[in-house]
């Protein structure tokens, strides 16, 4: 007897990617699971991409970028040791090192929380919810950008004397630090796909686990950065604390340079901010883990539709526009009071304007190198999770916390015995703003590329595309606008950069920060106004278009 037709056992029917259905529901149950964090990334894209070798033609560029990071570091191991291992330790070991650890950990770690709070907030009223005017708001929380430290606790300290010490320091630097968190963090929030918090509701799970378990993991990446940032923005900052007479690393190392000859004692203290740096982006990677951020599905991401606010809507007004008064329209108030009043100063107009195009051209320089520099750690911090990816991304770190002032130094050591011609000539100070703004625009890249979804590049390599043909026609337009914003951020900064400049400017070269800072120190606070409004209203701009920049 023949087998009849219906007595075959036959394989399920295949779905439309060729795979049997029971196969293909539970791969989709997996994908799922994995995208909500519930389950460890196995053999995916990104446990591939964690365990792979970074391709040479990032390799290479990524070394450079790291050496030219660790340059000062062979100065201050040069300096530290001029008098041998135990004078340094002395140093080190002193009780006066002890207490300026304490304090100036004590300033970051106040500022940080205050930043995140800020920043984070911020950033989910601006792009999360049915805030109005959320553009404008986005664009306002963006512009203490354009205010340096030093201007921010003068103002201060000129409306409210008893703010100085630590009160005032922690004021003046939250207030223009906190952008740091809430630019990155709102880029993220615009990144994630709303399917996957749909998802996961579908699941029974509720909107505070939901955020819990699916946006806060991917988020905390960004806010992991930018808290990162603004601890090192802190323990390098000299300008707030000089003002506010808080007594941090930065500050007496610069009294231990001016007071002295001996270098020994300001490099043994530089030293020990590397290694609290090195500690600081240790513990930031930790904070990553292992889970993909990209997208794993197919299609395009929905929009988002903006949470209702309810009876919170008063509030979260209120919240934004108080951020504003005391970040934005008080220190503007401020500078508004002297150009009006003041009697000293003086609207050189032709040399105001000379002044504001030498620190246009040798920022958009700093900043242009700073963003070739961060390019290909930023991929390889993002791709690949190894032990030399880490190594080189913490040495992009290195130069970012040391004081302007110790890396000025280092380069004019290096200028004077290997590379003369360099010496007081501009490039060596668009050098020096590469070395302390780096991790800027390695944070920025990692944190585009990391939202870029890698499963494309693997499709390119399968196709025969080459490392670097992979780098420019997928990963890079991908990242773009993250680099472009880390670009405009960088640039912000070095246009407010002030030790490094004093020391490193070419003779007969003065930025707005340098006279700035020149006018501030004679007393002569009306005739540093106009430098000081000029400063902001330049950076002002890039700031307004990071604000503004929503896709």
């Amino acid at each position: 007897m023949g087998t009849s037709p219906q007595s075959v056992r036959r394989p399920a029917d295949p779905d439309p990617d060729g795979h049997p259905a029971a196969v293909s529901a539970a791969a989709g149950r997996r994908r799922t699971l994995r995208t909500l964090g519930l389950l460890r990334p196995g053999a995916g894209t990104t446990a591939r991409s964690a365990g792979s070798r970074p391709p040479w033609v990032l390799i290479v560029p990524a070394c450079v970028a790291a050496l030219f990071a660790l340059l000062p570091l062979g100065y201050l191991a040069v300096r530290a040791l001029e008098r041998g291992p135990a004078y340094a330790w002395d140093v080190v070991a002193d009780e006066r090192t002890l207490q300026l650890v304490g304090r100036s950990l004590g300033l970051a770690v106040v500022v940080v929380v205050a930043c995140l709070v800020l920043g984070v907030s911020l950033a989910w009223l601006t792009v999360r919810t049915a805030l109005p005017g959320a553009r404008a708001w986005s664009v306002l929380a963006t512009l203490p950008l354009a205010v340096p430290s030093y201007v921010a606790a003068f103002t201060w300290l000129s409306a409210a004397p008893r703010t100085a010490g630590f009160t005032g320091a922690a004021l003046a630097l939250t207030l223009v630090s906190f952008p740091y968190v809430h630019l990155p963090v709102a880029a993220a929030l615009r990144g994630i796909d709303p399917a996957q918090e749909e998802a996961a509701r579908s699941l029974g799970h509720g909107p505070l686990r939901t955020f819990r378990r699916v946006t806060l993991p991917q988020l905390r990446p960004a806010a992991a950065g930018g808290a990162l940032l603004v601890a090192l923005y802190v323990l390098s900052d000299f300008g707030a604390v000089s003002l506010m007479r808080y007594d941090t690393f930065t500050w007496a190392i610069h009294t231990s340079y001016r007071a002295s000859f001996d270098r020994t004692p300001a490099a043994a203290l530089s030293v020990v901010l590397v290694v609290m740096t090195v500690a600081l982006v240790a513990a930031e990677g930790r904070t990553r883990g292992r889970a993909g951020h990209a997208r794993t599905g197919t299609g395009s991401a929905r929009p988002v539709v903006p949470v209702p606010l309810g009876r919170w809507r008063i509030p979260a007004l209120v919240w934004c526009a108080a951020v504003t008064a005391v970040a934005v329209a008080f220190p503007l108030g401020t500078l508004g009071y002297w150009l009006a009043v003041g009697t000293s100063a003086t609207w050189d107009l032709g040399g105001l304007g000379e002044t504001a195009w030498a620190t246009l051209g040798v920022a958009a320089a700093g900043a242009a190198l700073t963003t070739l520099l961060a390019l290909p750690v930023g991929v390889i911090a993002a791709r690949h999770r190894g032990r030399g990816a880490r190594l080189l991304e913490q040495a992009a770190y290195a130069g970012h916390a040391l004081p302007g002032i110790t890396v000025a130094l280092a380069l004019v050591f290096f200028a004077v015995r290997y590379a003369y011609p360099l010496y007081q000539q501009l490039p060596l100070l668009i050098c020096a703003y590469a070395v302390l703004f780096l991790p800027v625009a390695v944070a920025a890249t990692r944190a585009a590329v990391l939202q870029a979804p890698p499963v494309l590049e693997d499709v390119a390599r399968s196709l025969g595309r080459r490392p670097l043909r992979v780098l420019r026609e997928v990963t890079v337009p991908l990242a773009a606008p993250g680099v472009a914003a880390g670009a405009a951020l960088t640039f912000v900064v070095c246009m407010k950069e002030l030790p490094a400049t004093l020391l490193l400017r070419p003779t007969g070269m003065d930025t707005l920060a340098t006279r700035l800072w020149t006018e501030t120190g004679a007393g002569s606070f009306a005739a540093a106004a106009p430098y000081a409004a000029a400063l902001i209203l330049l950076a002002a701009v890039p700031s307004y278009l990071l604000g503004r920049h929503r896709t």
